[in-house]
């Protein structure tokens, strides 16, 4: 029946002035803000050394390094090669141009001689790149000063961690375009279906928009000032975050609306009454998953730090939005809003309402589980235990660096190619920070790791050469003679090195190397490639044996750098894991004033997530054929999926709770299933689909998190959700409300 109790009549100001206020400034937000989705990746640092936790050797060679160099530099790798052999005149001609491709904009230093392989097949020059400038086009405009050299039938490829990192922000690129646009596509077509309505599923949207408008407005100010750091993979997942659970929300809101609006012939009152019954789980929910995420910040990996604030910032800006902007909209535009079937209070329409649901599927569903609550709680709970046995096939512990870009990659295939004919690790060597008074002693450890152990060759000083370890004296000696001759540059500590050979028997031993604040910097090049489980085995028998001899030298470089990460990466896993588990846990208490079914909940969610897991790799391993899964895919999608896992969980009992309160926990259970059933599917496909849209990345670690967040609230929603906690909160009966006086 409809409510035929005459309203009360609230002030014009709240009427009229207060919703009007409400959207003025969202569209102002949205105004001021939209200009920043092209900006914020003007303050996204992509590079491989930039998220390390501040206690990592190689952080700290990083630090150091700035000592031994003007400005920041990233290694390019050009190689030349051909099936057959490379003429002198090739190689002259490469060396010719080296002053052009120093003129290049965002080329910082000198460019080395060109390096010809043994089978003489390929040669390559190592030129350094200014890390703020736009890699992608300098490397283009090198690549376009060889191409003008006679270079017949040879290839060209850039490759080194310049390349790598030149292909990793090519493939960020797309956020800001095409990955936004194709979360919002696929958001409106799921909500025009929901709703069978136009008007609604754009309100709904803009919300959305609004609110991330507004926190990338204030995440760009925040990354622009150095208060928080930023990557590509971070604001991709604000992007889809914020999307996501603005819509979530506003779908809860908005069931909440069109339920009242049965009721209520005023559509203030009809506000007012989805206020009252969505305030309390949106402000829970967006309690949640802000608590999850900072939880990341017990993180030793600063790209993990990171998503805590501006997740946390997303969040809250996606709960202020759906509890300001979408009320005062759904106010002024009334029933309309749901146009062309429009809510009636009139007696007639309310009961055909209340007959629609009642044939509808989440009554059956409903109807389902009230009658065989035990066999669909065993059976859900068995298939999700089978799933999750298949979770410890998972292999989660790090993939190399040119394994991150899913499709063509130049650099990948460059490095394929260099390995081919030099040694696997050239063009980016470990760098070690050695105090003076040990250094030749240092050199000595190193060179006792040669050959077989995974060390090439040692070079000094940052701009120095690569000389391989045995070469004869002689052979070098001739080689800087025909660059003085030619006129090219000799590089730093060549000749002193020369001088040394001759001298005596060991390289490097007398060799005058470049000291700066007492410490001086060797560079060694890996027997194996760089991002090679090999290479990582080599960089720790260094600093074992380096650090037996002084504690203060300290080995970095790019394999040091993945090496670091993924121990930290390891070392979050065991640490936030249980840190999240601990502070959601203590939420559910709080909002359902009850010990039994927060932790129904949790486990129901822990083990929805491990089964998801199992999932993941079936097909990561046996379908997509991925090498592996860096530890922090594991850390972010359960971080997502229990955090917002917990969401659904939450809509459905705080609607159980209200219902157990008039009807009893047998009947309120059931009577919340049916009534949240619609809303909290929707909501978990839309979610799932937004996540899914971060496949448009040809990122891995992106695409395994958008699978496995997608595919795990997908069964959260129709498994968890649906089956199994109604069925064992329909078993267990009022105990679930232990201590609360619901337990009675």
């Amino acid at each position: 029946m409809g409510n035929t109790d005459k309203p009360s009549v609230p002030s014009k100001w709240l009427r009229i002035l207060l919703p009007a206020v409400l959207i003025i400034v969202w569209f102002v937000v949205g105004a001021i803000g939209g200009p920043f989705f092209g900006k914020i990746s003007e303050v996204a640092d992509n590079g491989f050394a930039g998220f390390l936790p501040s206690s990592a050797e190689s952080t700290k060679v990083n630090r150091e390094l700035k000592k031994f160099q003007d400005d920041a530099t990233l290694p390019l790798i050009v190689l030349f090669n051909s099936e057959k052999n490379l003429p002198d005149a090739t190689i002259k001609a490469i060396d010719s141009v080296a002053g052009k491709v120093q003129n290049v904009d965002g080329v910082n230093g000198k460019v080395s001689p060109a390096t010809l392989s043994d089978d003489k097949n390929a040669a390559f020059v190592a030129i350094p790149l200014d890390t703020k400038s736009k890699l992608q086009n300098v490397i283009d405009d090198v690549k376009d000063v060889y191409a003008g050299i006679d270079t017949k039938d040879v290839n060209i490829q850039a490759t080194g961690p310049a390349g790598f990192a030149a292909g990793l922000n090519k493939a960020f690129a797309g956020i800001d375009g095409i990955l936004l646009l194709t979360a919002l596509a696929m958001v409106f077509v799921i909500l025009i279906f929901v709703y069978r309505s136009i008007l609604l599923p754009i309100v709904v949207l803009m919300t959305s928009i609004f609110a991330l408008s507004a926190s990338i407005m204030l995440v760009w100010w925040l990354a622009k000032n150095d208060y928080v750091d930023l990557n590509g993979q971070v604001q991709g997942i604000l992007f889809i975050l914020v999307i996501g659970a603005a819509t979530d929300y506003s779908l809860l809101f908005v069931s909440r609306y069109r339920e009242a609006l049965y009721k209520y012939k005023s559509k203030f009152e009809a506000v007012k009454a989805a206020y009252k019954g969505a305030f309390e789980p949106i402000i829970a929910s967006g309690g949640t998953v802000i608590v999850g995420l900072m939880c990341l910040l017990l993180s030793d990996l600063k790209s993990n730090k990171a998503l805590a604030p501006v997740g946390g910032i997303g969040v809250a800006f996606a709960v202020i939005a759906a509890l300001t902007f979408l009320p005062a909209v759904l106010y002024a535009l009334g029933r309309s809003s749901f146009w062309p079937i429009r809510p009636s209070a009139d007696p007639a329409a309310a009961k055909r309402h209340k007959q629609r649901l009642a044939k509808g599927f989440w009554h059956n569903v409903g109807v389902m589980v009230n009658k065989h609550a035990t066999l669909a709680a065993t059976f859900s709970a068995i298939l999700l235990v089978v799933l999750a046995l298949f979770s410890t096939q998972l292999k989660a512990d790090g993939v190399a660096q040119s394994d991150l870009i899913l499709g063509k990659s130049e650099a990948r295939d460059g490095q394929a190619e260099l390995a081919a004919h030099f040694t696997a690790g050239s063009g980016s060597p470990a760098q070690i920070i050695v105090p003076k008074d040990v250094l030749k002693d240092a050199v000595e450890v190193i060179d006792d790791t040669k050959g077989t152990d995974g060390v090439s060759a040692v070079a000094t000083g940052v701009e120095a050469g690569i000389v391989p370890l045995g070469r004869a004296e002689e052979e070098i000696k001739t080689k800087i003679k025909t660059q003085i001759q030619a006129g090219l540059p000799v590089q730093a500590g060549q000749s002193a090195l020369v001088d040394s050979m001759v001298a005596t028997a060991y390289p490097f031993k007398d060799a005058e190397i470049k000291v700066v604040d007492d410490e001086a910097l060797l560079q060694v090049t890996l027997s194996d490639k760089t991002d090679s489980q090999a290479a990582k085995n080599t960089v720790l028998r260094l600093r074992d044996r380096l650090g037996k001899l002084d504690t203060a030298i300290n080995v970095g470089g790019p394999t040091a750098v993945q090496l670091d990460t993924l121990d930290a990466s390891i070392r979050d896993r065991m640490v936030i894991l249980p840190a999240v588990l601990i502070a959601i846990t203590i939420i559910l208490m709080i909002l359902l004033r009850a010990i039994v079914a927060p932790i129904i909940l949790l486990v129901s969610t822990v083990l929805s997530f491990a089964a998801t897991l199992g999932v993941a790799a079936l097909l990561f391993n046996h379908v997509f054929g991925f090498p592996g899964a860096d530890p922090a895919v594991v850390l972010f999608s359960f971080v997502f999926l229990v955090a917002l896992g917990i969401d659904y969980n939450i809509f459905l009992m705080t609607r159980v709770r209200e219902e157990a309160l008039n009807r009893g926990t047998a009947k309120g259970v059931i009577k919340g299933l049916v009534v949240t059933g619609g809303v909290i599917t929707s909501a978990g496909i839309v979610l799932a689909a937004t996540f899914a849209a971060l496949g448009v990345i040809p990122i891995l670690f992106l695409f395994q998190i958008a699978f496995i967040v997608a595919f795990g609230v997908l069964l959260d929603t129709f498994v968890v959700r649906s089956l199994l906690v109604p069925a064992l909160i329909r078993d267990i009966g009022p105990f679930v409300w232990w201590p609360s006086k619901l337990k009675k």
